[in-house]
């Protein structure tokens, strides 16, 4: 908003004899042209003496922070746009000074109204009069839950998310934070920090009449985005919805945790911290989409692809997006098990497939670790992994069955069947070749593990004096050697393929062009390791690193994967792959499709 007058503001001035007075004493200038515009209350530039006595009003509140006056130019901008008329007597939106009011309406309250802002019954004393404000309804909920600390998001400058969202219209938009019975669930929770993006409003009956009176009633209304616009609201109601999530992520992250949760792999033993968590409570038909990060990183680093996804109607209306946390460092099968246990507690929490049979419809996306996580709970291990790791079969170990039963959990994984789709991103599915760097493994050696898998590699060790020979230091244990080409634990896993009932697909960012794959590599991963032969569907996307999350060409292969998912039970119209080609990305043919067209 600019601190000059409009030339229709000067205007009006000067056909009022006023423009002088106005430099001399603005609170003069407002209360004479009040005054006149009462007296002149069927003239045909009322209109553009409202927008003019709102102006006004706005840009000596901005010189003397008086909310008296942030209020009195929200409501000559309400009056000015009339929503509640008829529409041959509001203002046409072709008008220049039509989207200057809204402005002036939703920063005047912004400021007059505060933050936190308070939404109860109020009396305020303006410039001319009062207005008399009825407070929003104590039982409005969000969901079923009350919302409170609501923020003004009009004002913030947004960083660290690609593209920003708002939905332009009428009213101040605010984030608002879920007071959640359920918080103490430590499997799975929707997050009390992830803000729900609302519209606040303070309404006036019969707009043009009461503010030229010098007692107003009205009331305020609070509208979240993902609820039906009220029916006494004929215009768009305007939201901030990258502003919201910004504010969630700011407030949630605390990034040293990505490092400590990498060297400490107790770190959510300790905490008791939920790690899994949605950003928003879910809703019966909307299918599951667990997002699960990778080394040393934290759901943050899917900020922008969750904010873009959101965006697409198709999207929003059938999924929702749950983050796995967990700590980096720790073995890769153990971090997998977290996952499994996190996910079955979630879904018995929330009734089963039964209740709602969305929740057997799960898409599982993982981010280099995080793709051999996701992995880890869409194949049919049987005793490949363990026989390729440890030269004795698990019930000739003499351990107690606490431990049997650990490792039977984490080293014999089967498909999760609630579990459809796969997407792997920048996974090192034949390792990592940083990780066998000896920096890598000086990093790795500062990793301290969980008691229990201390203790289970413990027992192995001693069951079996042929045992004893095995090389499994605590470092050799973790994430960092598991990752290693040489590590027993890539070489066994690599060759199982996702069983196939559930849909796989890849996601390769290379640093080059793509010309010659044989070479190519992120920064951390080969293509050549990152390669498997049974997706139905990969992606290489040129000049991109390692962290690719927020490319765009990778952002559009999700949507691409999450609306094809759809057409199994819909004509949604999807994403194609030449879209997603004449973006610049570069689509395989899978190893199994070549062979086949040989074949024929």
């Amino acid at each position: 908003m600019s601190n000059t007058l409009s030339t229709t503001s000067q205007t009006t001035l000067r056909r009022q004899n006023l423009l002088g007075t106005w430099r001399q004493s603005p609170p003069d200038a407002i209360n004479r042209l009040r005054s006149m515009t009462q007296r002149q209350f069927y003239a045909q530039n009322l209109a553009d003496q409202l927008f003019t006595l709102s102006e006004l009003s706005y840009l000596y509140a901005r010189k003397t922070h008086d909310k008296a006056y942030f209020m009195a130019a929200a409501l000559y901008a309400y009056a000015y746009l009339n929503p509640q008329a008829p529409a041959s007597e509001r203002p046409s939106p072709f008008s220049q000074h039509f989207r200057q009011a809204c402005d002036i309406y939703m920063l005047s309250l912004t400021e007059a109204l505060g933050s936190p802002v308070h939404v109860s019954s109020q009396l305020w004393t303006l410039p001319f009069g009062t207005l008399n404000l009825d407070g929003v309804p104590t039982s409005y909920q969000w969901h079923g839950h009350n919302l409170t600390d609501l923020r003004p998001l009009a004002r913030l400058s947004i960083t660290g998310i690609e593209n920003i969202y708002s939905q332009a219209g009428l009213g101040e938009p605010v984030g608002g934070l879920p007071h959640l019975s359920n918080a103490e669930d430590h499997s799975f929770t929707i997050s009390d920090k992830l803000r729900v993006p609302l519209n606040l409003q303070v309404l006036v009956p019969s707009p043009r009449t009461q503010i030229l009176s010098n007692t107003l009633q009205g009331h305020l209304a609070l509208t979240a985005m993902d609820e039906a616009k009220p029916p006494n609201a004929p215009n768009p109601l305007q939201y901030d919805q990258t502003a919201a999530r910004a504010v969630s992520l700011d407030e949630t992250m605390d990034w040293s945790l990505e490092y400590k949760g990498f060297l400490d792999g107790r770190l959510f033993d300790q905490t008791n911290a939920a790690q899994l968590f949605a950003i928003e409570p879910h809703q019966y038909g909307h299918r599951p989409v667990i997002l699960v990060h990778g080394t040393a990183s934290s759901a943050a680093r899917w900020a922008s692809m969750v904010n873009d996804l959101m965006e697409d109607p198709v999207i929003r209306q059938n999924y929702e997006f749950w983050f796995f946390s967990y700590a980096t460092g720790n073995p890769i099968p153990y971090s997998a098990l977290q996952l499994r246990q996190s996910l079955l507690h979630t879904i018995q929490q929330l009734g089963g497939t039964q209740a709602d049979p969305a929740l057997g419809e799960m898409t599982l996306i993982g981010h280099s670790q995080g793709g051999l996580l996701i992995k880890l709970l869409a194949i049919q291990a049987e005793d490949k992994l363990w026989n390729g790791m440890v030269p004795k079969p698990l019930n000739s170990l003499k351990i107690s069955d606490k431990y049997k039963q650990f490792l039977h959990e984490t080293l014999f994984p089967s498909p999760l069947p609630q579990i459809k789709s796969v997407v792997f991103i920048s996974t090192p599915q034949r390792g990592s070749y940083l990780a066998g760097f000896s920096l890598a493994h000086m990093v790795g050696r500062m990793v301290s593990f969980p008691l229990t898998v201390t203790e289970a590699t413990r027992a192995v060790l001693a069951s079996d004096p042929a045992l004893r020979r095995l090389n499994m230091r605590p470092w050799r244990v973790g994430s960092v050697y598991g990752m290693s080409p040489r590590s027993a634990f890539i070489r066994s896993l690599s060759p199982i393929p996702v069983t196939p009932d559930i849909t796989a697909h890849s996601i390769i960012p290379v640093t080059g062009g793509g010309q010659n794959l044989e070479k190519a590599d992120d920064g951390v991963v080969t293509y050549k390791s990152a390669h498997v032969p049974y997706v139905r569907s990969e992606l290489v996307v040129p000049h991109s690193g390692h962290s690719t999350q927020s490319n765009p060409i990778t952002i559009a292969e999700v949507r691409r994967i999450l609306l094809e998912n759809l057409q199994n039970n819909s004509t949604t119209e999807t994403l194609t792959k030449q879209d997603i080609s004449t973006m610049g990305g570069l689509y395989q043919q899978p190893e199994q499709t070549q062979q086949a067209e040989a074949a024929q």
